[in-house]
């Protein structure tokens, strides 16, 4: 049983989501495993990225939106009143869908959420840069120019920066919302590259249209319709074998 809590990192039960009187999520369970890679896929509207941004709590920050049901990280609720929210954010990281890389430099940027948590240690954060770097596969084309702006980056350069910045406060699970829909094809392989070697270190949760890229990296795959969670399963028994009919009009392009 121990095993088992320890493979289960998060877990959510019977999550709604409402934005007023409208409901966008109905009544969610999911539970995501230590060190595997999940894909949140379905069409447009259909609540990937409401559900996402639940597991960090971004969304308290909109206005009128009321969540319910059983947020559980490593045992503890999320939603507790007394829980400290930015230690949460440290834990469980985001990277959104546009490169959002802060106006500074390489550095600056990966040693951002450190230097707010008051690190100033230089070899410390000497040391953070160069292996979130190196996790997010951006190490050798950055290196000698952490002094440079990253906003002079391309594109997947920078995303793979805020990965960098996001893994620098040593995070447990990493939340990414359609990564690479903003890249062209040989960048977005890249980051697929560099998310199956983050998944020995990190739980990945990440919300793709890209239902090939799901196939290639995901362990497990979650298909939302609706604010419905209509089937959740192992990637190759979603594509290959789905027990839902809806899934496999999705998968098959017969809508979406």
């Amino acid at each position: 049983m121990e095993d088992q809590m320890e493979k289960q990192i998060l877990k959510t039960q019977n999550v709604h989501l409402n934005y007023g009187d409208f409901e966008a999520l109905h009544g969610i369970d999911l539970t995501f495993d230590a060190h595997e890679i999940t894909a949140l896929i379905g069409p447009s509207g259909c609540g990937k990225s409401t559900y996402l941004r639940c597991l960090n709590r971004m969304n308290d920050q909109i206005e009128g939106v009321k969540i319910t049901g059983d947020f559980k990280f490593r045992g503890n609720d999320m939603y507790s009143d007394d829980i400290d929210i930015v230690e949460l954010r440290k834990q469980i990281g985001m990277v959104f869908q546009q490169p959002n890389p802060f106006p500074m430099s390489i550095y600056d940027n990966v040693t951002f959420g450190l230097r707010v948590a008051g690190v100033r240690d230089k070899a410390k954060l000497d040391e953070a840069v160069q292996t979130a770097l190196k996790q997010a596969a951006v190490w050798d084309e950055v290196k000698d120019k952490l002094d440079q702006n990253a906003m002079a980056l391309s594109g997947g350069q920078q995303q793979r920066i805020c990965i960098a910045r996001a893994l620098a406060v040593s995070p447990t699970i990493l939340l990414l919302d359609e990564p690479t829909s903003a890249l062209d094809p040989h960048s977005s392989r890249q980051i697929e590259a560099t998310l199956l070697q983050l998944k020995e270190h990190y739980t990945i949760i990440m919300v793709t249209h890209n239902l090939q890229q799901a196939a290639r990296i995901a362990d497990k795959t979650a298909f939302f319709l609706q604010g419905d969670l209509i089937e959740f399963d192992d990637t190759k028994k979603i594509f290959m074998d789905p027990a839902a009919e809806q899934t496999r009009d999705f998968i098959t392009g017969r809508f979406g």
